[in-house]
């Protein structure tokens, strides 16, 4: 024989495929639009999952379930990030702001002046990444605006009214 693979694993010794067990939950606190929250979670339970569902802020939307149309946008600690793909203990103790928290200002009459949302479901994603983006970039040129955004995807206006509604907010 030749020697990879010839002799069997020994499957009877400790530790050997077995996996280390993992608490049934885990327990958790964040503000979450200025109020605190503490629960108790799975691990693996998703941060949108967690907003959603423990919560009731449904205005983070389920999209592709694979991070890419930034539907699921919230912000960590003020940086834009997304809900389907972080898990609620890694928000353990931070500040989130979901679009519910998001206060009414020139960028949402904007949107809806310039028609930069149509069926709404991408509109708080864009609005959280928006929000986030424009308070270190309050006068973006068209480049900056169009990087800023190509994380988050629309399916009904397209980006031009988008872009012109933060170009005239």
């Amino acid at each position: 024989m030749s020697g990879f693979g010839d002799t069997p694993p020994d499957l009877d010794r400790p530790g050997f495929g077995t996996a280390r067990p993992t608490p049934a939950t885990m327990p958790i606190s964040m503000h979450v639009n200025g109020r605190r929250h503490d629960a108790e979670v799975e691990p693996r339970t998703l941060l949108s999952d967690f907003l959603r569902h423990e919560l009731g802020l449904t205005g983070t939307k389920v999209g592709c379930e694979h991070g890419v149309c930034g539907a699921r946008t919230v912000q960590l600690d003020g940086e834009p990030v997304r809900a389907c793909l972080t898990f609620a203990v890694q928000a353990d103790q931070a500040q989130i702001k979901t679009i519910e928290g998001l206060e009414d200002g020139p960028l949402q009459a904007s949107f809806h002046h310039h028609h930069a949302l149509q069926c709404g479901f991408c509109t708080a994603g864009f609005l959280m990444t928006l929000d986030a983006f424009l308070k270190e970039h309050p006068d973006p040129t068209e480049t900056q605006l169009t990087d800023a955004l190509a994380g988050n995807l629309c399916r009904c206006t397209g980006y031009a009214p988008i872009i012109e509604a933060v170009k005239r907010r």
